[in-house]
């Protein structure tokens, strides 16, 4: 139907040409459904064999038939939550890869350190999701952390498990760099866009930007290049900025930091359809008390709190070792 409908749009020569990228995303998404299928009856499957094990444990009264069955049942039950999970991911781009962007909020040194330990948190719960990350623009601050780090989660439905993360994030500690030991509280904004894909097309005007290249900065390592191989882009008409310094030559770091900015321009066109501009800037809260989505207490109790779900965990260092899928699955299930 998809491939009828695109021949009659398009015109037959066009089709034809079009064809075999088309071809691809209709097998890619037969095979998305089929593994949705067959988690479904594997599942179905196990319940079936769980029933008959009952049977068994009623009938011979045996101990270890039934510690079975609750071992197994536990397993089922969060492979089931899995898939109810996944089945949630329905959205437009939840399945393509995430971009995010760490920005700090006032108070330079503490903030700019907390947005690192931001970083820290997403590359450790990319990791034990089996994702890659890459990083595409890194600005380090001066004296510790990070003034700006923007990377890509690369692998399946990475933009439908990080898009509830998007907000400003708040930390209550005692600062290791105030040396009165005083307790403070730290702000950072997370932006979340999903990566855009060829088949998404997003029309930009060559007039409307302004292309800057600079050499890449950093404290070493893949940070440092010696020549003008980091990109800068701003789209003249929103003010909208993109950077892009992690490649190896400027043709691949304009490159990624094109696939930036019309992930940006979709999601401001996508805002605008839904109501205004200025309710876009109201989503992007200010950097503050008040606008936080999410607290992380360290002192002085250790309390990890989501203010729109109240989702809340006590272990405060697991969760920034990464462990954050139970806000994940919350705001999924909640919004």
């Amino acid at each position: 139907m998809q491939l009828k409908r695109l021949e009659e749009e398009t015109g037959k020569e066009e089709f034809w040409q079009k064809l075999p990228s088309e071809t691809g995303k209709v097998l890619a998404q037969i095979k998305q459904i089929k593994g949705k299928v067959e988690k479904y009856r594997k599942l179905e499957e196990e319940i079936l064999n769980l029933n008959d094990l009952t049977e068994l444990a009623n009938l011979e009264n045996d101990e270890d038939v039934a510690n079975e069955i609750l071992s197994s049942t536990i397993s089922l039950e969060e492979d089931i939550e899995k898939l109810q999970l996944e089945t949630l991911l329905s959205g437009k781009y939840d399945k393509n890869n995430a971009i995010l962007t760490l920005h700090p909020g006032a108070g330079g040194t503490e903030s700019q350190d907390w947005a690192e330990m931001l970083y820290r948190m997403y590359t450790r719960w990319a990791a034990k999701k089996g994702y890659e990350v890459k990083e595409i623009d890194y600005l380090e601050g001066e004296e510790a952390g990070i003034k700006s780090v923007t990377f890509e989660v690369i692998g399946d439905n990475a933009y439908g498990y990080l898009k509830g993360e998007m907000g400003v994030h708040r930390l209550v500690r005692i600062s290791p760099f105030d040396a009165g030991g005083r307790r403070h509280t730290s702000f950072a904004s997370l932006e979340v866009l999903p990566e855009i894909t060829d088949d998404i097309q997003i029309e930009i005007n060559p007039d409307d930007l302004r292309v800057d290249t600079y050499r890449a900065s950093g404290a070493g390592g893949q940070h440092i290049n010696k020549t003008s191989s980091a990109v800068r882009i701003t789209h003249i008409p929103t003010n909208i900025v993109v950077a892009c310094q992690s490649e190896r030559s400027q043709i691949q770091n304009r490159e990624t930091a094109m696939k930036m900015l019309k992930s940006k321009l979709l999601n401001l066109k996508e805002q605008e359809q839904k109501d205004t501009i200025d309710e876009l800037k109201g989503e992007q809260k200010d950097i503050a008390w008040g606008s936080q989505i999410r607290s992380y207490v360290f002192c002085p109790y250790t309390l990890v709190k989501d203010h729109r779900t109240n989702y809340e965990i006590g272990n405060v260092e697991s969760v920034m070792d990464g462990n954050i899928d139970g806000f994940i699955e919350s705001y999924l299930k909640n919004k």
